[in-house]
């Protein structure tokens, strides 16, 4: 899944910290950004937040009650082997996050439910924020590069802890869900190979670098001219090698129990 790149200026590279990929530079555009930049992508969870924001957010909206909770617990046996399936995991996502928001029948109610989450998280939250992760970021917005996020979580879940860090005004490309029988489903999954489609319907193109720890990334991190895995699972390191391109970075910056070559804080 390649699109044609167009030609760019090759200039001196912008100096990054260990553990950021180097891209070289054009003329300076508005906002610190170039005309004609390199795009840079970064994953969510487990890239620039330690864990997995969605499902925090959804066993919050569970836990909430214990109709709700009864109705995940019942419901788990048929539902958690689905979400190890590729083509199966939106379905399985969507039935958990339709039992969190029964009752929710309007796309700014569960605006106002993530609102919610996050503010009485914000500690929580905060120290998941992995600050490397954040490091690496702030120096692509600094050299001008286009950076975008591009999770299988909540698009305005990704923003509203972004805003603790000041890069709430980053674009995010995420999952969105919609009504459905007095809940909220799933109703497109930015996941594996959909996530580089919803990449390219947002009006991007050529990826110059994408950080991810995840082999569903895998079609954004082969479609990169320059991959980054951050984070990985320790028993996909192996896999990552020998599908990327020899020298691949494979980083860690600061999940503990997972993979990769630690970059220090």
């Amino acid at each position: 899944m390649s699109r044609p790149s167009g030609n760019q200026t090759q200039t001196p590279p912008v100096e990054h910290l260990p553990g950021a990929t180097v891209v070289s530079p054009a003329g300076e555009g508005k906002q610190g950004e170039r005309p004609f930049a390199p795009l840079v992508v970064f994953d969510f969870d487990h890239t620039l937040y330690d864990g997995d924001s969605g499902s925090h957010l959804v066993l919050w909206l569970i836990k909430r009650d214990w109709a709700r909770v009864v109705a995940a617990i019942a419901l788990s046996p048929l539902l958690l082997p689905l979400i190890a399936w590729m083509r199966t995991r939106r379905r399985a996502i969507s039935v958990y996050l339709w039992i969190g928001t029964v009752g929710t029948h309007r796309r700014r109610d569960m605006d106002r439910l993530i609102d919610h989450y996050v503010r009485t998280h914000a500690k929580e939250i905060r120290a998941r924020l992995l600050p490397v992760a954040l490091r690496v970021l702030q120096r692509h917005r600094d050299a001008g590069d286009r950076v975008i996020i591009a999770t299988g979580a909540s698009p305005e879940l990704a923003r509203a802890i972004l805003d603790f860090v000041a890069h709430e005004d980053l674009p995010v490309i995420g999952s969105i869900s919609g009504p459905f029988l007095g809940g909220m489903v799933t109703v497109e999954h930015c996941h594996h190979e959909n996530k580089m489609r919803m990449i390219w319907d947002a009006g991007y193109d050529q990826v110059a670098i994408a950080y991810s720890d995840s082999s569903a990334d895998l079609p954004l991190l082969k479609a990169a001219r320059k991959p980054v895995v951050v984070n990985p699972k320790r028993r996909r390191v192996a896999m990552f090698r020998r599908v990327l391109p020899p020298g691949t970075p494979i980083l860690n910056w600061g999940c503990v129990g997972r993979g990769g070559d630690p970059v220090k804080a």
